[in-house]
């Protein structure tokens, strides 16, 4: 390294300017020595000197100036002065040559060297850090061998399949997660890169639902080895299958109380008509027809209880607008452009917390896209817009679509409607859910199409 140092770019004018002195320096002093001994040999040196710094044609340049010098102040006869012009020249340019091919060839190997130290610090380093970041991460992180052995485990899969026991490796994965056995097994050329929730167990026995992404890799002694994440999806279900339960009682709720509203009108109505035929003396002592009026007044009682505004003051909470309509935007985006819709979303208000239920407004929303989508499967023009907007201490979003409109808004959130394509108690539940935690679904007449507007109470 300290040789090359020399013919480094900063020292090349004092390599020349020590060239040329020299070549003067030898020349005088072979000029002297003429009649007893020539030293034109020496003009080796400066070729050497120059050889580090100058290009291949200067180098054979410089050789034929010194051959020119060495046969000029030479004492031996002029019978033989061009061979021996020919011979130095060789001479003064091959040694030249080849030393700068030399020094060429080691700063190319120092070159190279540099790189490769270069990349295997950042190797190193990446290997550092992705060290770091699986020994870190929450997430159960494995390798698994062909024959199905376990490689490698960070610290959380450890604790997941084993936190009595650190010694994962080794032993099979088809003792805690038989579906990434069967993976490995399914065949030699086939490679897998995907995500499962399956059945896993731990070291004691204990079973739990996994969410699993793995991926397999051909093996250099043959096979396929698998990585794979793992996470435990058991508080995650319970949490879900509670929350579903929820819903499902109070949508039961909601829809007991369509069906009483319903009874209690018919009720009333027997009732009327009880009240009229009981003038007559012969009905009004008539046993079953006192029987006949204590059922139809047993059944309007029966059918009194109603889903008051009240409902669910309590299961309301605040919660962040926006995730909620990014989560609606990656709900829907896929379905309407499969049905060629127009997906367009206006407003800036969503940065804000708003009195709710994130599973509640979801449900909502998802069921407003829904009657949209539906209205425009014979529309020529497919378009939703969902607009969100700030008024005072309330948040309106408006879902507006192209389609062909509504001919009488006044039974829209009646229950059970004979021209609606389902039950007809999509909007009715809709509506009453909103009004459990304070907000309101409302039609909003328009010159074309079809627009709700849900209303929220700011936070």
């Amino acid at each position: 390294m300290d040789f090359l140092a020399i013919y480094s770019r900063t020292n090349r004018k004092i390599l020349l300017i020590t060239a040329v002195v020299l070549t003067g320096i030898i020349g005088v002093v072979d000029w002297y020595t003429r009649p007893f001994i020539s030293i034109g040999f020496l003009y080796l040196f400066p070729i050497m000197l120059i050889s580090g710094i100058a290009r291949r044609w200067q180098i054979v340049a410089a050789s034929v100036a010194c051959a020119v010098l060495q046969e000029l102040y030479s004492n031996l006869p002029l019978d033989n002065a061009i061979p021996r012009l020919v011979f130095s020249w060789l001479g003064f340019s091959g040694t030249g040559l080849f030393l700068f091919e030399l020094l060429r060839n080691r700063r190319m190997v120092l070159a190279h060297l540099g790189e490769v130290e270069e990349q295997s610090r950042q190797l190193r380093e990446a290997e550092e850090q992705l060290q770091v970041l699986v020994d870190s991460s929450p997430a159960a992180i494995l390798t698994v061998g062909p024959s199905g052995e376990i490689l490698l485990v960070n610290k959380a899969a450890r604790e997941l399949f084993s936190p009595d026991n650190d010694h994962l490796q080794g032993q099979s994965i088809g003792r805690f997660v038989p579906a990434l056995q069967t993976a490995l097994q399914s065949g030699q050329s086939y490679l897998f890169r995907t995500a499962i929730q399956c059945r896993a167990q731990r070291a004691d026995g204990k079973p739990f639902l996994a969410a699993t992404w793995f991926s397999t890799y051909p093996a250099q002694s043959g096979g396929n080895k698998l990585a794979a994440i793992v996470v435990d999806m058991s508080e995650e279900l319970v949490s879900r299958e509670d929350l579903s339960l929820d819903y499902l009682l109070k949508n039961a709720r909601i829809l007991m109380s369509a069906v009483s509203h319903e009874v209690r009108n018919m009720a009333g109505a027997a009732l009327v008509f009880h009240q009229n035929l009981s003038r007559f003396e012969a009905l009004r002592e008539n046993a079953d027809f006192e029987a006949l009026g204590t059922l139809i007044h047993g059944l309007e009682k029966l059918s009194a209880m109603e889903l008051t505004s009240g409902t669910g003051e309590q299961e309301r909470q605040a919660i962040e607008l926006a995730p909620v309509l990014d989560e609606l935007r990656v709900l829907v985006e896929s379905v309407c452009r499969d049905s060629n819709i127009e997906l367009e979303w206006a407003g800036t208000e969503q940065s804000c917390s708003v009195w709710a239920d994130h599973y509640g407004l979801i449900q909502v929303f998802l069921n407003l896209v829904k009657n949209s989508r539906r209205a425009l499967e014979s529309a020529p023009e497919k378009r939703i817009r969902i607009s969100p907007t700030r008024e005072h201490q309330k948040v309106v979003i408006r879902f507006e679509d192209s389609g062909p409109g509504i001919g009488d808004p006044q039974v829209l959130f009646r229950a059970f409607q004979r021209e609606a394509q389902a039950t007809g108690l999509g909007l009715y539940v809709s509506r009453a859910l909103m009004r459990s935690f304070g907000g309101d679904l409302a039609f909003e007449p328009s010159e074309r199409g079809c627009t709700f507007v849900v209303t929220l109470q700011v936070a």
